[in-house]
């Protein structure tokens, strides 16, 4: 069984979802030349290192459907979530990436999918305040937990979750955001990697000086 066919059956996607994911591998290949979307030596493994990595934040929030995605970059998470939520009544992703290039690809695999997304070509301290409203706010290798927090501030204190990926530094990340910030979190395994962990937060304040 190939990579692909692993991760499509393990993640129980239609028919149609898997179509509008391989549709947004090929642009990822296609763009990846020009654009450096992506590592390089990950491309190989697109489905089990960047499609599976995304597609187990919607398991960890199975009801949500309003997603604000930071720093979308390649669309990793923000633009394989809202392809494989597509078929959910209401759902809706909100892709937030200040560099302009990264947001004609992702402009264009949102055009050749129909995935349910809108492109805000914007800072992120620019456009966190409009989305107070959104379920979940996740962001995949973009800052330090403590940096995040600090932009998310506004819409995770209006109840919001925070999903936020994380690698083998998560412990030291946890310590040094804990200075600034008293924030209530599950430390969730990643189904793709036994050393990341993803921090879930449901609730955040500063810590008074």
């Amino acid at each position: 069984m190939s990579d692909r066919e692993r991760v499509l059956a393990e993640a129980g996607v239609s028919r149609e979802t898997a179509e509008r994911l391989d549709i947004y591998v090929a642009q990822l290949r296609r763009w990846q030349g020009v654009k450096n979307l992506v590592g390089p030596a990950t491309l190989a493994e697109v489905w089990t290192r960047h499609v599976a990595d995304a597609l187990q934040l919607l398991a960890l929030a199975p009801q949500a459907r309003t997603w604000l995605d930071l720093g979308s970059g390649a669309g990793i998470p923000g633009a394989i979530l809202a392809i494989a939520g597509a078929d959910r009544p209401g759902f809706r992703v909100d892709l937030v990436e200040s560099n302009a290039r990264k947001c004609a690809f992702l402009t264009e695999v949102v055009r050749l999918t129909g995935a349910p997304a809108h492109v805000h070509n914007a800072r992120i301290e620019s456009v966190i305040g409009e989305h107070r409203d959104v379920e979940i706010v996740c962001a995949r290798a973009l800052a330090a937990l403590d940096q995040l927090l600090a932009w998310t501030e506004p819409v995770l204190k209006s109840g919001t979750t925070g999903l936020f990926p994380k690698g083998r530094e998560v412990e030291a990340e946890l310590t040094e955001a804990a200075r600034r910030w008293r924030f209530v979190y599950d430390l969730l395994p990643s189904q793709t990697d036994s050393a990341a962990r993803i921090v879930r937060v449901t609730a955040l304040d500063r810590v008074e000086p």
